[in-house]
């Protein structure tokens, strides 16, 4: 398991609990807006923390942190993943994911195994701008589509669907478009795009201004009523 970061302690990321945050790195995905990008294209080179010195730290945690998220990079692309989360749950702690849904069968394995019990999976754009937003020309999103249907249908687990909006990528469309494909969902959260140094596009894109992100939670919350702008001032 290749374990890239650990932030100690989480208000956020885990709705409602106290927790803490491991990075994992690679991903199938080249969202020109991530966050993350030295996880995404060279992981390799990012320093490694060993999983003896996670697991110390989270026994000596019990009795301040209720879960632990797992985000990356896109986590399910480690093949040790199964493994590293039982021991997280031995431990008694709840395990939060962070998936663009790319591998649905590794994420029903998870759900069906127990070891989650909260996913976030991010909602990159309407399905006609899918491509452009995950960085992959031509994209087939029937992967993604399996995902969406597993979490709105048949997972026994608490989830949230989540995009960050990036002005020169998304407009209104788009996010009618979102609104109907995940209509009736339990959680949905708009983002606002941040720029930084780690962008992996840097200096293309920009934000919305709180006006436009409420036009689109608008048009969003006709069939999610309970949608909330989310890291919003």
């Amino acid at each position: 398991m290749n374990i890239h970061g650990l932030q100690n302690l989480t208000l956020l990321d885990y709705p409602g609990y106290t927790a803490a945050t491991v990075f994992l790195g690679s991903c199938n995905f080249r969202c020109p807006f991530c966050q993350n990008s030295s996880l995404v294209l060279a992981p390799d080179l990012e320093p490694v923390i060993s999983e003896d010195e996670v697991f110390q730290f989270l026994k000596k945690r019990k009795r301040v942190l209720d879960g632990v998220c797992i985000t990356g990079g896109e986590p399910t692309l480690s093949k040790d993943l199964e493994p590293f989360l039982q021991k997280i749950k031995h431990l008694g702690y709840l395990v939060k994911l962070d998936t663009n849904g790319s591998r649905p069968n590794v994420l029903k394995e998870l759900v069906s195994q127990g070891l989650l019990d909260y996913v976030a999976m991010d909602i990159k754009s309407s399905r006609e701008g899918y491509a452009a937003a995950a960085g992959i020309e031509g994209m087939n999103l029937d992967a993604v589509e399996e995902s969406v249907r597993f979490l709105l249908e048949e997972a026994p687990v608490d989830y949230e669907f989540r995009t960050t909006a990036v002005k020169g990528l998304h407009q209104r469309q788009d996010f009618v478009g979102i609104r109907d494909w995940i209509a009736g969902c339990r959680r949905y959260y708009l983002q606002n795009y941040r720029d930084s140094e780690q962008i992996l596009v840097p200096g293309v894109y920009a934000s919305f201004s709180k006006g436009e992100l409420e036009e689109f939670l608008a048009v969003v919350r006709e069939t999610i009523p309970g949608a909330e702008l989310r890291g919003v001032s």
